[in-house]
């Protein structure tokens, strides 16, 4: 798949390599320097090259958007037309200083996206876990269970497109439903994020859900 990344924090440039260490083709940017943009294409070791945000957007199959929530409108702005695009957002809707989310309870950081795009398809994923745990994931991949991903969205091809991708990086994608259900992963965030963050156990935490059957 052609992918654009549209942030190069933790998020974007993490899952850009990745991508591209799976074989697809991948444009980072949106960076304050484009140098960070042109190491991340070099350093990932396959087919990736730095852009524009418009230049990521414009011939991608698929959007990452990976960027404070602070940035969203900026950088829907430089993509321009996403008409059509699928859009996978890991993007969550916090504050200034990560503390709280700004949205929630009746709507969802996905949500507020999809009726900023409207003519896009939005799926939400990739956020529930660190950016600590990604590279574990993948390189570990096929070597035993894999960790549950949660992703959810209104568009079935869409979500067929982020399923894929979650199975890129070594996941096993869990469909949790219509992009509404992103009120109740958004949240989820701060369990996995304080996990990893106030534990004795390292930042590189996921999370395994199992179906059993019910004894009578």
């Amino acid at each position: 798949m052609r992918i654009g990344i549209l942030g190069s924090g933790l998020m974007g440039a993490k899952l850009g390599t990745i991508f591209v260490r799976a074989g697809h083709d991948v444009v980072f940017s949106y960076a304050r320097e484009r140098e960070k943009l042109e190491r991340l294409a070099r350093d990932s070791g396959g087919v990736a090259r730095a852009g524009t945000p418009a230049e990521a957007a414009r011939d991608a199959d698929v959007v990452l958007l990976a960027v404070h929530w602070s940035r969203v409108d900026d950088v829907l702005m430089q993509a321009g037309d996403l008409s059509g695009k699928v859009i996978v957002t890991c993007s969550m809707p916090m504050n200034a200083d990560d503390t709280e989310l700004v949205v929630g309870r009746t709507s969802s950081g996905a949500e507020e996206l999809a009726r900023k795009v409207p003519t896009a398809h939005v799926v939400s994923a990739f956020g529930t876990v660190p950016s600590e745990v990604f590279f574990s994931v993948f390189e570990t991949a096929g070597s035993g269970t894999p960790p549950s991903l949660f992703y959810c969205g209104d568009n079935a091809a869409a979500k067929d497109v982020a399923a894929q991708l979650i199975r890129d990086v070594g996941f096993e994608p869990l469909d949790a439903g219509p992009l509404l259900m992103s009120r109740y992963t958004e949240p989820f965030t701060f369990l996995t994020a304080r996990l990893a963050n106030e534990g004795n156990k390292g930042s590189a935490v996921a999370y395994r859900f199992e179906w059993y059957k019910e004894r009578e």
